[in-house]
């Protein structure tokens, strides 16, 4: 497995954490979950910028999800399959340096792991759905 599909994992894993438990700081919250879950420097600054970037744009990232999730109570989403959509979200619609497919690949990958073979096609009929309003191509980076 490659580095960013560790911190894509380690991301989300923090995320699930974040949505069940709400901590009030972030930063301590991360720092206890980097002390119980051993990474590579590298592994962690790549989860570490994708898990600020996410949280940052949390409300954009699923008012998207909630449009797109037709006859899906947002809240009633299975935690990891929601946590994988926002990082999965997050990174098409605010990191143009990374390909749309990549992140649609990795979301449906991810949640076969740590989801459900269904869930892995839940995530990629949603995704597929945001690629198609992207302006920008789906299989290279912007710009």
């Amino acid at each position: 497995m490659g580095l960013r599909r560790d911190a894509r994992e380690a991301a989300i894993q923090f995320l699930y954490q974040y949505d069940t438990h709400k901590p009030e700081k972030v930063d301590v919250a991360l720092a206890a979950f980097w002390a119980q879950n051993e990474e590579p420097k590298n592994v962690q600054d790549f989860a570490n910028d994708l898990l600020r970037g996410a949280l940052e744009k949390l409300p954009e990232v699923d008012a998207k999800i909630r449009t797109l999730a037709d006859n899906w109570d947002f809240e009633r989403l299975a935690t990891v399959d929601r946590n994988i959509l926002r990082l999965a979200v997050y990174e098409m619609l605010f990191r143009p340096e990374i390909p749309p497919v990549v992140s649609i690949n990795e979301a449906i990958e991810i949640a076969k792991k740590f989801s459900t073979a269904e869930s892995g096609k839940f995530v990629n009929g949603l995704l597929d759905r945001v690629k198609k309003e992207l302006l920008r191509p789906a299989r290279q980076a912007a710009g």
